[in-house]
């Protein structure tokens, strides 16, 4: 993804051409390391156990943070908090604000809730462990256009409780409960926001406005999907059949973590028992060679009853959306193209759902996430100067 061009072309070749003269008169410079990409798990992420009872959305704490490659006008802010696991206990979540530099509005700074991608579900995949927040230079830009961005890490990842991998549901209400949160621990916040999310996070994005009870906020704007919206049982099967198939690992961990009587064996192969009891460490299945997916999976894998139970609890459109939707997706996407995203949206329009869905031809996820940023922002926009939503509903 490249969302920001900053050298001229010009200045790269003159520094080039340089690099060769110095190059020539000079022995090889030793090489100067990278900061690691990754940042400790630290203590801020502890909680006690039991976990003293709080309100969802309460702030358990805060702290400023500064090893976030970040532009230097934007300060970051971690917060730790409470949510709710799917079987409804008290769960910690950790989190990151984004703040723009500068005075903000009378009414605070208008918010951005980020719903991320699939990175893993042990607690080291967090994105508010990476030093880019997995999406450095996307959220970047939601500050530097004077939005404050909160973006949750969805509960288990990052703090020491289960994670839920693929679950549209607990995922939201984490993002849906960082809100109160985040404006507890920066009073610069305004009342108003709206959601963005990429990939998973897509799902997770629609999630939130789906979830009614929790959701009726009339200063939640509405969301953005960017990729990843489709019918689950289409998506996973597809996954099955493609290079992507190890992500089934992690959905039998999804389903367990839902329905803890679901038996793994029933899906999972033995070759791939050890793969599963391994990524609850890791923030990818791999464990030296990966067996071919029929050697993965049980025939008839994806009719288990709490497999099935998984997908409908996931699939969009069983409830109408509380606020307009706006939904990207790449013709040219591996896992969910935007024709498995026009049968959802399909769905969502015959509930009466307010949905503007834009297809963009021969791209993938990764680059129609760069590639709609006019789209995203300008629907951004709109929302919080309160004009009407559109919609290409039939």
């Amino acid at each position: 993804m490249r969302i920001f061009s900053s050298v001229a072309t010009f200045s790269r070749a003159a520094l080039f051409a340089g690099s060769v003269v110095l190059a020539q008169s000079q022995a090889p410079l030793p090489k100067i390391p990278h900061a690691p990409r990754t940042l400790l798990l630290t203590k801020f992420y502890d909680t006690s156990d039991p976990l003293p009872a709080g309100k969802p959305g309460g702030l358990i704490r805060s702290e400023p943070f500064y090893e976030y490659n970040l532009p230097y006008e934007i300060s970051a802010v971690r917060i730790l908090y409470h949510s709710r696991s799917p079987n409804g206990e008290d769960v910690a979540v950790s989190g990151v604000v984004l703040l723009p530099d500068g005075t903000p509005p009378a009414s605070g700074w208008p918010v951005i809730a980020w719903a991320h991608d699939f990175t893993g579900s042990a607690r080291e995949c967090a994105p508010s462990l990476l030093r880019n927040l997995n999406e450095g230079p996307l959220l970047s830009m939601y500050a530097g256009l004077g939005y404050a961005v909160v973006a949750s890490d969805y509960a288990g990842l990052g703090t020491k409780f289960l994670y839920t991998p693929l679950d549209m549901r607990s995922s939201a209400l984490d993002v849906i409960y960082s809100i109160p949160a985040a404006r507890a621990a920066v009073p610069q916040l305004g009342t108003t926001w709206v959601v963005a999310g990429y990939s998973q996070g897509g799902l997770v994005a629609v999630g939130v406005a789906e979830a009614r009870s929790e959701i009726e906020d009339p200063n939640y704007l509405g969301s953005i999907a960017i990729s990843g919206i489709g019918e689950p049982q289409e998506i996973f099967e597809r996954l099955a059949q493609g290079s992507a198939y190890s992500m089934l690992v992690f959905l039998a961990q999804g389903v367990k973590t839902v329905f803890p009587e679901f038996r793994v064996e029933d899906m999972l192969t033995e070759k791939a028992i050890p793969l599963y009891q391994y990524i609850s460490h890791a923030c990818e299945a791999r464990l030296g060679p990966e067996p071919a997916a029929k050697e993965m999976l049980k025939p008839g894998w994806e009719n288990n009853r709490y497999v099935k139970e998984f997908f409908t609890r996931n699939q969009p459109g069983l409830n109408p959306a509380h606020g307009p939707l706006l939904l990207l997706s790449g013709e040219a996407d591996a896992g969910v193209p935007s024709a498995l995203t026009a049968k959802a949206v399909a769905q969502l329009c015959k509930q009466k759902d307010r949905v503007l869905f834009v297809n963009y031809p021969g791209l993938n996820a990764s680059t129609v996430l760069g590639n709609s940023v006019s789209e995203q922002i300008s629907w951004i926009r709109a929302r919080f100067a309160g004009l009407p939503a559109p919609s290409n509903c039939p």
